[in-house]
């Protein structure tokens, strides 16, 4: 039996019904982390697509995209920069607040952590109302990289987020999506 590889990635993430709280169903992706087979299928999907791409540098979002994002700047031969959440980066940060559906947060990046002109991916692990992806693209923006494309595991299209950040103009990569009906 053939399975394509995002049904292979799709089938190892994990649903936990009614976590952080009820009527919310959370996409766990540590099942497709600790099966080393599914991790790598995983990340051989984002390296084909950007191997032959001009890019300087892989953006990985606090805190799964630093996992995604590590590897991935590995494989492809280049920097890693990581996006935090408020209050955890030692030096000099630029920082950008968002909204979630329950409330405000904050992103932080090193000043000098971007050149103005470089080409940067932007990872995470799933994009839901868009608000942390964007927030990251406006700060790696703001200290002038060009963000060649948000990507991420998981899309939930049901929030809206990646339709969100196409309408900015940027563009979107996704694995695989998931509705609130599935289990």
């Amino acid at each position: 039996m053939h399975i394509d590889t995002v049904e292979y990635v799709r089938r190892a993430i994990r649903s936990v019904p009614d976590w952080p709280k009820p009527g919310v169903v959370f996409r766990d992706i540590t099942p497709v982390l600790q099966d080393p087979r599914t991790f790598r299928v995983l990340i051989d999907m984002f390296v084909y697509r950007y191997m032959r791409q001009r890019l300087d540098l892989v953006a990985g979002i606090d805190a799964r995209g630093f996992i995604l994002g590590a590897v991935l700047a590995y494989e492809l031969n280049l920097g890693f920069v990581p996006v935090r959440k408020k209050g955890k980066l030692p030096f000099k940060t630029l920082a950008e607040e968002y909204s979630l559906e329950y409330g405000n947060a904050t992103v932080e990046m090193h000043t000098d952590a971007v050149k103005p002109g470089q080409r940067v991916l932007l990872i995470d692990d799933l994009i839901a109302t868009g608000g942390t992806m964007m927030a990251a693209a406006k700060l790696l923006q703001r200290l002038g990289a060009n963000v060649v494309e948000a990507a991420a595991i998981i899309d939930l299209p049901e929030l809206n987020g990646s339709a969100i950040l196409k309408e900015t103009g940027m563009p979107v990569f996704t694995v695989c999506s998931f509705t609130d009906a599935e289990p």
